[in-house]
């Protein structure tokens, strides 16, 4: 019973990322029988050991190693010691695989990727960080879709089988000029990639390196701190302004994610910013100082 009690499994699906679900799951006595899936997998083990059989071959399943699943490969799954181990997995639907790989790649049919085990602890590192990241319900849509196309750039990057297309040059000062005047019109609205790339005819992968190469920013980082800065425009001009209010109007759902937001960029809270000027405490420069 007490083994039994240790395993536990969570599902998450990205809405904003439709045909993303990330699972998180420790396991101690559970078996994985043999099986295959009908996406792909991209999974990592954060701590402990998985055993694995495939294809007549025994493998073992560290942190700091990357296992790529495609659909249909059958392999199963067990504890490689005698003590529980957690398992991340990115599982990615057919239809966002190909379509980001074409993206990514450059080519009109995206080859299918043979089964493979990295051992890149760096690597590894990150995509665990991104998983984590992913499952915040709080985060911008624009900020998910980035992640998942540094996913699966990263991964091709380190296979070279398919090589991420080299993207070149910048946006004119014009294509920069209508994202912005887009990103200011909408500020309220949930704006994703592919928003602002039609905009200018762009596929995603594109117009995010070629925006992040022109301002030194993403556009999620660009319009977070657009937000930000309208809300300290808000605030100096309605001192009486509920702060609840203050974020709905610059694109804020949740009152608390703003305020993490507001304090990470000016080490100041909405509300203490919003006192009269001279109340801040000692090493609080406050916005716009």
């Amino acid at each position: 019973m007490n083994e039994l009690l240790r395993e536990e499994v969570r599902y998450n699906r990205a809405i904003e990322v439709p045909g993303l679900v990330l699972s998180t799951a420790r396991f101690s006595a559970f078996r994985f029988k043999p099986h295959y899936h009908l996406d792909c997998h991209v999974a990592l083990v954060a701590d402990g050991v998985q055993r694995q059989h495939f294809r007549g071959e025994s493998l073992l399943l560290t942190r700091g190693t990357i296992q790529l699943m495609p659909a249909g490969e059958v392999h199963d799954g067990v504890a490689g010691a005698d003590e529980a181990y957690t398992l991340q997995t990115f599982r990615l639907s057919p239809t966002l695989l190909a379509g980001l790989g074409e993206e990514i790649t450059g080519k009109h049919h995206f080859p299918s990727q043979a089964a493979v085990v990295l051992r890149d602890a760096r690597l590894a590192e990150q995509l665990i960080g991104m998983h984590t990241a992913l499952q915040n319900e709080s985060a911008d849509p624009l900020l998910k879709e980035a992640r998942v196309m540094e996913l699966i750039e990263s991964l091709f990057a380190r296979l070279l089988k398919p090589v991420p297309q080299p993207i070149s040059g910048t946006l004119t000062p014009r294509q920069l000029l209508r994202v912005r005047d887009f990103m200011e019109a909408r500020l309220c609205d949930k704006i994703v990639l592919e928003d602002l790339a039609l905009l200018l005819g762009l596929d995603r992968f594109r117009f995010l390196k070629l925006f992040k190469r022109t301002v030194g920013m993403t556009p999620h980082a660009w319009l977070l701190r657009l937000r930000l800065e309208r809300a300290v425009e808000l605030i100096k001009t309605n001192r009486d302004m509920p702060i609840t209010e203050v974020a709905h109007a610059v694109g804020f759902f949740d009152q608390s994610h703003f305020t993490r937001a507001f304090s990470d960029a000016y080490s100041v809270t909405p509300a203490r910013f919003q006192r009269p000027a001279g109340n801040f405490l000692q090493g609080d420069p406050g916005p716009g100082r």
